[in-house]
């Protein structure tokens, strides 16, 4: 909530409805040792750009010339600007709590808006909308790999991100279908010896990502050889 400062003129109707004449009648009955009768010994209030400022300069402290080894998904990337217009648009920004169903509707009007363009890119009637999240994507992209394929496995590398890794987990137990997880190099990099050989003839499908949790990104021609 916004605060309202409030007048002098208002102060005055507030201590006469309350019955004293000032402030310092107010806190009369507190004893004086125990009143300050002198400013706070704080620095000055700043203004908001002189805090974003002096957060910059701490961060440049922190960081400033190194490569960030976080991980986890957390990495240097290109935002185009124009992405914050178009997220505030009320068509995607509401203004519901998240505990709430209509926290949904900025997410829901995406990909209503990306079905309605490919519908228009292809020309046909009909367009899959996008998965909701990372993790059921991948864990829809194994049932369907091994429903197209009439194989009765799945191979994932262990470079996915390990929430993706327990998500697939959790669909293949409840529809019957064999995990085997294949390791990374030294280098970070998907074991390729291990993906072949957990394939195998008439193995399961690979699931791989470009996009690594841990490592440095695949080429998309790492595993793509042994797609088929």
């Amino acid at each position: 909530m916004r605060y309202l400062p409030k007048s002098p003129t208002d102060r005055d109707a507030m201590l006469k409805a309350i019955g004293v004449r000032s402030i310092d009648d107010l806190f009369a009955p507190i004893p004086a040792q125990y009143r300050l009768n002198r400013d706070l010994a704080i620095p000055r209030q700043m203004a908001e750009s002189e805090i974003v400022d002096w957060f910059k300069q701490r961060a440049k402290e922190n960081g400033e010339g190194y490569t960030s080894f976080l991980g986890a998904g957390a990495y240097s990337h290109y935002r185009p600007v124009v992405i914050d217009t178009l997220v505030q648009r009320g068509e995607f920004l509401t203004s519901y709590t998240p505990y709430q169903a209509e926290y949904a509707q900025g997410t829901l009007q995406a990909i209503f808006e990306f079905q309605t363009m490919v519908s228009e890119l292809t020309g046909m009637d009909l367009a899959n909308a996008s998965m909701y999240d990372g993790s059921t994507g991948a864990a829809e992209a194994v049932m369907m790999a091994v429903r197209i394929t009439g194989r009765h496995g799945a191979v994932i590398a262990r470079t996915l991100h390990p929430e993706y890794r327990e998500v697939i987990a959790t669909y293949a137990t409840h529809q019957g279908i064999p995990l085997t997880t294949v390791a990374y190099t030294d280098s970070g990099r998907l074991d390729l010896d291990g993906t072949v050989g957990a394939l195998g003839p008439g193995a399961g499908t690979r699931n791989a990502t470009p996009g690594a949790f841990r490592g440095p990104p695949h080429a998309p021609g790492d595993a793509a050889d042994y797609a088929t």
